[in-house]
């Protein structure tokens, strides 16, 4: 059965897309259909989002309205275009989807796992703040429905596991010590990473996907961490996504980003400049690690 979480996520990728780039709307289609084919390539659920996002495209300005009313306070744009495309999401589904598709909550609840997922720190709270009030204005509906059907869940350690593989990459040049770092279209730095093959070992994998998404020859030196949780695919079900990060060693030469969705930009920062960026809150303590490694070498 297709998930609609991810068919959600692409359909939030594409419009976010669409805001930056002032898309017209039949271009909006063309960014669809290349999200599809990158995150989604079975196609399975892509009638519910060609729906979705020509529903949301409809009622754009109607929906606008519904913002600026709920949210007085915060002008459209100065919302960041993460949240103000998730709550244009999220309000189609409250006010004009079919109720016995899209249950009032549901959409409310999906909206705010994708600004957990997408948006920054506050970006859940306010996302929930906004379609909380809108579903109190409309009588909230569903409010004392209660399901019938419970999910049959696989236990955890019966889950499938995907490994994943990647590394925070760094070159000295002139006695400057930089990172290189990969940029999605969520407004994010974080970490070029792979799937691990079969026959290969994390390092290997790591190593592999540097070269293939980067263009950067690296050398792996330290094991950095890891994380694990659990992920929605429409093939298998919920998976155990295993990630490890390593500290690797590039020559300090030209960044040649893949050409691939959902990432945008990928470049060379100084050191000193890392901390400032924009970083997914499960990346972070991994660059920490990665920069105070590299401040102790080099001051032995």
């Amino acid at each position: 059965m297709a998930n609609r979480h991810l068919s959600r996520s692409i359909v939030l990728q594409t419009l976010f897309e669409g805001d930056l780039g002032a898309l017209d709307r039949s271009a909006f289609n063309e960014v669809l259909n290349r999200n599809v084919n990158e995150f989604a390539p079975n196609k399975a659920d892509f009638p519910f989002m060609e729906r979705l996002l020509d529903g949301i495209l409809g009622k754009q300005s109607e929906l606008d309205l519904v913002i600026s009313k709920a949210a007085p306070e915060w002008p459209l744009e100065r919302i960041s275009p993460v949240d103000r495309n998730i709550l244009r999401l999220g309000l189609y589904e409250l006010l004009f989807s079919e109720r016995s598709e899209v249950p009032a909550k549901v959409a409310i609840n999906e909206a705010i796992e994708l600004a957990k997922q997408f948006g920054g720190e506050n970006s859940s709270r306010f996302v929930n703040g906004v379609l909380g009030a809108v579903y109190k204005e409309i009588g909230e509906p569903g409010k004392e429905e209660i399901s019938k059907r419970k999910k049959k869940e696989v236990p955890f350690d019966q889950m499938p596991i995907e490994r994943l593989a990647g590394a925070v990459v760094y070159a000295e040049e002139d006695g400057v010590m930089y990172l290189a770092l990969v940029h999605d279209i969520f407004g994010h730095w974080t970490l070029s990473k792979s799937k691990v093959q079969p026959e290969e070992t994390v390092e290997e994998g790591a190593t592999r996907a540097l070269k293939e998404e980067m263009g950067l020859p690296v050398t792996i030196e330290a094991e950095l961490g890891h994380n694990e949780y659990v992920a929605s695919q429409p093939e298998k079900g919920k998976v155990r996504k295993q990630v490890h990060y390593f500290l690797a060693h590039a020559p300090y030469q030209d960044v040649t980003l893949a050409k691939k969705g959902g990432l945008d930009d990928a470049k060379w920062f100084k050191v000193a400049d890392i901390l400032e960026l924009n970083f997914y809150e499960d990346i972070l303590p991994i660059v920490t690690k990665a920069v105070t490694m590299l401040v102790g070498k080099k001051s032995k």
